[in-house]
């Protein structure tokens, strides 16, 4: 029910002051017919009939009690929903011993440590499944740039849900993402809540690790699709290489100043001059930065212009030659061999 029409609030403030009334009254005494008011308030079970045998006569009903009267079905449903609830609950825990027993045969025989997951439900399923088990902490590496709305509409329940239990939560994301107005909304409700969030130019690869047990990666080329890794040593090296990359990271601020935007802008320039030495197209430099690739054109004709290349091939030429290191002189070569002996 939406809100009250202005005659019917006319019309119950009238009520309230008679013991009771007739709709002849109310229209004499409101000046409008009282008819469609007196139908709205007693489908909101503010109005009465009275038991007289009399003309049709109506009285006023607290607004509590009225309250009570509408929400007593809904009170209802409630109650037998939790109690489907509880019935599905103590069915599916009577599997439990069975699926504990058969996962702890699994871990011993060393069988479902790698697990390929192709289907995209069945993915965000299992991450929703593993952040309400966690215990301790998520890590995340999301590279890309910013993230879609609806992923994080997706995500910031569950992120606050996992935080509220006192669960450690880390991301990183790439230097790109600080210009997504939604992915900074996010992380100022979630670092509000303890998470830690920071950013990287390049060399991130996508990944959740939980508890440090369980991991999740993308799969190359196949979109939606993730390879679940149980297997401890992998397991390990995800979470080394997420920890060497969070040193490198910085923190990820809510607002960029201007300052702080052309110190980002002059790291991905960097990053773009060498990724176009190293000869790669400009989709994958785009790709690899979480840009768009008309973004990463851009870049690249402003870097072109200022090395004075006149083509992409040379370019690379002129950069790769510009980041080669100079050669030692026999004098440097001696005093390094001497250190390394000491």
């Amino acid at each position: 029910m939406g809100e009250l029409s202005p005659a019917a609030r006319r019309l119950y403030a009238f009520a309230v002051e008679r013991h009771a009334f007739t709709p002849a009254e109310a229209t004499a005494a409101l000046g409008v017919r009282a008819a469609a008011a007196v139908t709205e308030l007693a489908a909101a079970h503010l109005l009465q009939r009275s038991p007289d045998d009399g003309p049709e006569r109506w009285s006023a009903v607290a607004p509590r009690a009225a309250a009570a009267r509408a929400l007593a079905p809904l009170a209802l449903l409630v109650r037998e929903t939790h109690d489907e609830m509880d019935r599905l609950r103590g069915r599916l825990e009577q599997l439990v011993p069975a699926y504990e027993a058969g996962a702890a045969h699994r871990d011993l025989s060393g069988a479902g440590r790698l697990e390929l997951v192709t289907d995209l439900g069945a993915v965000r399923g299992l991450i929703a499944e593993l952040a309400a088990s966690a215990e301790e902490e998520l890590l995340t590496s999301q590279p890309g740039g910013g993230r879609p709305p609806e992923v994080l509409e997706e995500s910031i329940g569950r992120d606050e849900a996992l935080l509220a239990r006192g669960v450690r939560m880390r991301t990183i994301y790439q230097h790109t993402a600080r210009y997504s107005r939604p992915t900074a909304a996010y992380v100022e409700r979630v670092t509000a809540l303890g998470a830690q969030v920071r950013t990287l130019g390049d060399g991130l690869m996508r990944m959740l690790v939980f508890d440090r047990r369980t991991g999740l990666m993308a799969v190359p080329d196949r979109g939606g699709a993730a390879l679940v890794v149980r297997e401890p040593s992998v397991v390990h090296f995800m979470t080394s290489a997420f920890d060497r990359s969070w040193l490198d990271a910085e923190p990820f601020p809510v607002t960029v100043s201007p300052e702080a935007a052309r110190t980002l802008s002059d790291e991905l320039r960097q990053t773009i001059v060498r990724l176009l030495s190293e000869g790669l197209e400009d989709k994958v430099i785009a790709r690899r930065l979480g840009m768009s690739e008309r973004t990463c054109q851009r870049h690249i004709a402003e870097i072109m212009r200022a090395v004075g290349a006149k083509s992409r091939f040379q370019a690379g030429y002129l950069l790769s030659n510009a980041a080669a290191p100079e050669p030692e002189s026999p004098r440097e070569q001696v005093r390094e061999q001497a250190q390394g002996q000491e």
